[in-house]
């Protein structure tokens, strides 16, 4: 969603590398790029105004220390300004003495009773809540029903449904049954409408009297721009909302709506939908986002994904394996399976600092989730033993391991080339440390030097642990700290060896150490 305006900031940025102090025709050009790059965003133009006003005013004569550079002090500033645009602090949601009411609204189309199930769904994993959803809906075909639907889908109870009633009686029904079965959380859907009109606004201000949520959360499509703003203004007013929740976030919209909502509204937005499945919902933090906007990655997300996946036990089993230099298909299977569990390899990309361009031009060259199912189905269609010993992969076992997979013999033999890659690696890495791992991955990329300092210092294990466990005594439920493991980084994070930098599935040729060793080598061979 915000990849478009990532990459014309970073344009923006780059172009005041290597200046000694900033003078202030240096902030008006860059102020101007990026007026312009929000307004192609389609940030509101009055929030616009107050975010380049704010990056004047700190930025102009400001004073660039010997460590820093002036684009990384415009990028610190541009931050701390969109960070306060976007709303400062996470917002989360609120709860009363049982049971809560928690009133979802919004248009047709924008989501929302799929967002209730979601929500529900996230209340009942995450906060350990007991929720009951009834569905106030009763002018669109079937609406119930679908409520019903999706409660049997992610096992989250449902009010029953009694034909006839309206929505004032639903929703006294569904008070009564949540406060006499126990319940933490009573989601009402209410209905939607094609436009904001009186007679929903009437419906919807009668619910909240009766309900008396502590939460209003108004549903919007991220992709409608600003008629979401609109939209959320108009409920606001008419209702009065505690937050919203962006829908379709990963599509490929513009992002305005989400920079404009806050600070047009002056309401939170407390969630964002991130895809279609049921775990595809994310608490809305500005810094984070603020942080993915500015290529400066994401790490704390990114742990927080790999403390809900990664087993403990998977953890320890590939610290034990990576003392002693071995790593066969299983490990590479249970690394391709990880990878899809947090999202997959673009998603994990865009969260490493400086990777979120590499991700779309690893996307634009093929090298996706799609892959790694093909490499998968590979590995399956090998016997116990093949997994385990590659060494005996031979012409006629990838021969029949290609026929049952339905791919070709060179695509098996990429595979195993992988593998051999991997397991090199595995014995390099106890001799080496992570500093020194970067250091030959700065030899062989070259322009991704600095990049790859910041990333050798964010994917640091002892560093990662040290957040993990600040962030278990802040959320017990995050589960056990995998990074505590003996061996540092856990399963699925492809080891030591980063995610797009020789991990498996990826398939990025090598280029045989460092130029002066290639040079020997190119000699030895003409002797």
């Amino acid at each position: 969603m915000f990849s478009s305006l990532s990459d014309k900031l970073g344009g923006i940025f780059s172009g005041l590398t290597g200046k000694a102090r900033l003078s202030e025709e240096d902030v008006n050009e860059a102020a101007r790029e990026i007026r312009v790059a929000l307004l192609e965003a389609d940030v509101a133009l009055p929030v616009v105004k107050d975010f380049i006003e704010t990056i004047k005013e700190k930025a102009v004569g400001a004073d660039i220390t010997k460590s820093i550079s002036p684009g990384q002090q415009v990028v610190k500033i541009v931050h701390d300004a969109m960070v306060e645009m976007l709303g400062a602090e996470a917002s989360d949601l609120q709860f009363v003495t049982p049971p809560s009411a928690y009133l979802m609204v919004g248009l047709q189309g924008s989501g929302k009773t799929t967002s209730t199930a979601k929500i529900a769904k996230f209340l009942t994993d995450k906060q350990r809540k007991k929720v009951l959803m009834a569905s106030l809906d009763t002018t669109r075909p079937a609406a119930q029903e679908q409520l019903a639907t999706l409660g049997e889908q992610t096992g989250v109870d449902t009010l029953e449904i009694i034909k006839g009633q309206s929505p004032l009686e639903i929703t006294k029904r569904a008070l009564k049954e949540a406060k006499l079965g126990g319940y933490d959380v009573v989601m009402l859907d209410t209905a939607g409408r094609l436009s904001i009109d009186e007679e929903l606004m009437n419906e919807v201000t009668a619910i909240r009297d009766l309900a008396k949520p502590v939460e209003t959360l108004l549903v919007v499509d991220a992709m409608t721009g600003q008629d979401a703003v609109q939209t959320a203004t108009a409920f606001n007013e008419k209702v009065g909302i505690t937050g919203t929740m962006l829908t379709r976030v990963d599509g490929d919209a513009r992002g305005g709506a989400a920079m404009s909502m806050r600070a047009v509204t002056g309401k939170p937005i407390k969630l964002i939908g991130v895809g279609e499945k049921w775990d595809a919902i994310e608490p809305f933090h500005p810094e984070r986002i603020a942080g993915r906007i500015l290529g400066m990655g994401d790490i704390v997300s990114l742990v927080e994904k790999a403390s809900e996946t990664i087993e403990a036990e998977e953890a320890q089993a590939m610290a034990e394996k990576l003392k002693k230099g071995r790593f066969d298909f299983n490990d590479l299977l249970t690394q391709m399976r990880q990878m899809s569990k947090m999202g997959g390899m673009g998603a994990m990309m865009n969260l490493l600092p400086g990777l979120g361009k590499m991700a779309g031009q690893l996307e634009a060259a093929g090298m996706n989730d799609g892959m790694l199912k093909t490499q998968e189905a590979i590995i399956l269609s090998m016997t116990p033993k093949e997994r385990e010993n590659p060494k005996l992969m031979n012409a006629s076992r990838k021969k029949r391991i290609a026929a049952g997979s339905g791919t070709t013999a060179q695509d098996v033999n990429k595979l195993c080339k992988q593998q051999s890659d991997m397991q090199t690696v595995m014995k390099r890495i106890k001799k080496m440390g992570m500093g020194n791992m970067m250091g030959m991955m700065k030899n062989m990329m070259g322009g991704k030097a600095d990049e790859l300092d910041l990333m050798a210092k964010s994917m640091d294990p002892d560093a990662l642990g040290k957040d993990m466990d600040a962030l278990q005594s802040a959320e017990p439920n995050l589960g056990p700290n995998p990074f505590a493991a003996p061996g540092g980084m856990p399963a699925g994070l492809g080891g030591p060896a980063l995610p797009g930098m020789g991990m498996p599935g990826m398939g990025l040729p090598t280029r045989g150490g460092t130029k002066k060793n290639r040079k020997k080598n190119k000699k030895g061979k003409r002797k």
